[in-house]
């Protein structure tokens, strides 16, 4: 059985959350710079079976895609080509950085640990990819 892996994808940093093998829980992963992404992407799957891919895709309220989608898309047609055995999936991540701070705080991390952004991306990789469990009923 293979991985589900998620990607929450940003201009400066790039959040990663994976399933177990048993694809039952969303686990943080790491987070990369968007130029490191591809070399860390093909050496985790090099070692993991990873059987898709679960993009965040920004959106509006109205449900149309955000302004954001300009530098995701480019990124996920460089995913495609670069890894075509491996199917990608959207997913919405409305709200999932601010839920990803709450989540911080509910679980009792210091504001000095907060303010670093790199747990923030781990985490909203993390909602997007339980999100995507739950929507697949997985």
């Amino acid at each position: 059985m293979g991985r589900i892996l998620a990607i929450d994808y940003g201009r400066k940093r790039v959040g990663l959350a994976v399933t177990d093998p048993m694809k039952m829980i969303a686990n943080a992963l790491d987070t990369v710079h968007p130029k490191d992404l591809m070399k860390y992407l093909a050496d985790y799957f090099a070692k993991e079976n990873v059987e898709s891919i679960v993009v965040g895709y920004p959106k509006q309220m109205d449900n149309t895609a955000s302004e954001a989608v300009e530098y995701i898309r480019p990124f996920l047609k460089k995913l495609r080509k670069q890894f075509p055995e491996i199917p990608v999936e959207l997913e919405d991540e409305r709200f999932t950085s601010k839920m990803a701070l709450d989540t911080m705080i509910q679980g009792g991390m210091k504001k000095k640990q907060r303010q670093n952004k790199s747990h923030v991306d781990r985490i909203s990789a993390t909602i997007i990819l339980q999100s995507f469990l739950e929507r697949k009923n997985i």
